[in-house]
């Protein structure tokens, strides 16, 4: 997995929380869809991370807020957020790149 492609998940998981109703309705009529595993697996990553990556994921991705409304509440620059937001994007390459390679060792994590 590439950065790049943490960025695409992440940007699936926003719209997921984004439409999370229409996503229920479906599911009620047993419809599925892959996101639901993907939004699974980027949660389950979080319960490790630091607080101040956990708050970033659930205020960005999970509240759908921009990062100038995070850095306004938190009393930060623009810039912090956006460094931040790269700090989750990598720990979260981290954590994928971590399960990829305990799959391959026959090993899940």
């Amino acid at each position: 997995m590439t950065l790049k492609e943490v960025k695409e998940d992440l940007r699936e998981i926003r719209y997921y929380y984004e439409h999370k109703k229409m996503f229920d309705r479906a599911m009620a009529t047993s419809m599925k869809t892959e996101v639901l595993k993907k939004v699974d697996r980027y949660n389950a990553y979080m319960r490790t991370a630091t607080a101040r990556l956990f708050g970033l994921y659930v205020s960005l991705y999970v509240e759908n807020n921009t990062q100038l409304v995070i850095a306004t509440d938190w009393g930060v620059s623009e810039g912090y957020i956006r460094n931040l937001n790269r700090q989750l994007c990598e720990y979260l390459l981290e954590k994928n790149t971590e399960k990829e390679e305990s799959l391959r060792n026959g090993k899940d994590s």
